[in-house]
């Protein structure tokens, strides 16, 4: 009788635990988990989970900025104030001028990209506004080749080329033609400044394999800081609808006019966008590899 009731007793006790694990959440299934995961195996792994996520998240939304900075070259003015800004910039450097060579290794000791700013030959313009070393029109293929090559070894760390006025010149796909396959050549790219909205250096460059790089914005086509501000906020916009943006401005007589509008819209996309130098944005948005070997 005695064995009798301790058997019931303990069945009836079998049968609370029983229960209790069905009707308590997470009940075996998770005791189970629990036992077979350590605790803080599971903490780490969430953790490396949601480091992902956010990573993705930043990756996805990251708005990127190539601010470059025309005209280069000739101690003007706006020069030290453009190399003060405190995000990075890409220095266009004309050739055969008094600080060329300096203002190149100035910017390559600051980490900043530097462009080959080619003077090229303009639909209208005074032709002493190009400067020496200026490809025209009327030269034979073998000239321009020479002048785009000569230019190229009077800027030390060119990574690549962009125009300096340029509206007839770049319209022509003979001497686009020689003036990207210099580039292709050399390791370097092309970015089309866009002085001419019939500019068929784009649409070569691609055919060619090269990418694809053009202006998006001028900050500076009125002199004013207000609108250079301006101008600044519309690059923001642009990059938020389009990923990046190509901007440029310019050194020169309304160089620090310029410098303090772009200082002053740094400040206002600091948090929207990420402002990177040219090489970066091309090797991100174009998978573009190839480099020039830099003395």
């Amino acid at each position: 009788m005695l064995h009798s009731c301790s058997r019931m007793k303990r069945d009836s006790l079998l049968a609370l635990i029983a229960l209790l694990i069905v009707t308590v959440p997470g009940g075996s299934s998770a005791a189970a988990r629990s036992a077979a995961v350590p605790a803080a195996s599971g903490h780490h792994a969430a953790e490396g989970i949601q480091g992902q996520t956010d990573s993705r998240v930043k990756d996805s939304r990251t708005r990127r900025v190539a601010l470059i900075i025309d005209d280069f070259g000739n101690g003007m003015k706006g020069t030290d104030e453009m190399f003060d800004l405190p995000v990075k910039i890409t220095v266009a450097i004309m050739p055969f001028l008094s600080t060329t060579e300096q203002d190149a290794r100035r910017a390559h000791e600051r980490g900043f990209d530097v462009l080959l700013h080619l003077p090229m030959e303009p639909r209208h313009g005074k032709p002493q506004w190009l400067g020496p070393g200026a490809v025209l029109a009327n030269m034979s293929d073998a000239e321009i080749r020479q002048r785009v090559q000569a230019a190229l070894d009077n800027v030390p760390y060119a990574i690549g080329i962009n125009n300096h006025m340029g509206s007839k010149v770049t319209g022509d796909k003979r001497i686009m033609g020689i003036v990207l396959a210099v580039c292709k050549e050399r390791g370097l790219f092309f970015v089309d400044s866009r002085t001419n909205y019939r500019s068929v250096a784009g649409t070569m460059a691609e055919a060619s394999g090269l990418p694809r790089v053009e202006n998006d914005i001028f900050l500076d086509d009125v002199h004013t800081t207000q609108h250079v501000l301006k101008q600044m906020l519309l690059v923001g916009e642009h990059a938020q609808k389009h990923r990046y943006c190509v901007t440029i401005g310019h050194v020169g007589i309304q160089g620090k006019v310029t410098a303090a509008g772009i200082r002053g819209g740094i400040a206002e996309l600091k948090d929207q966008v990420e402002f990177i130098g040219i090489s970066e944005l091309v090797k991100a948005e174009w998978n573009w590899s190839a480099g020039p070997t830099l003395p």
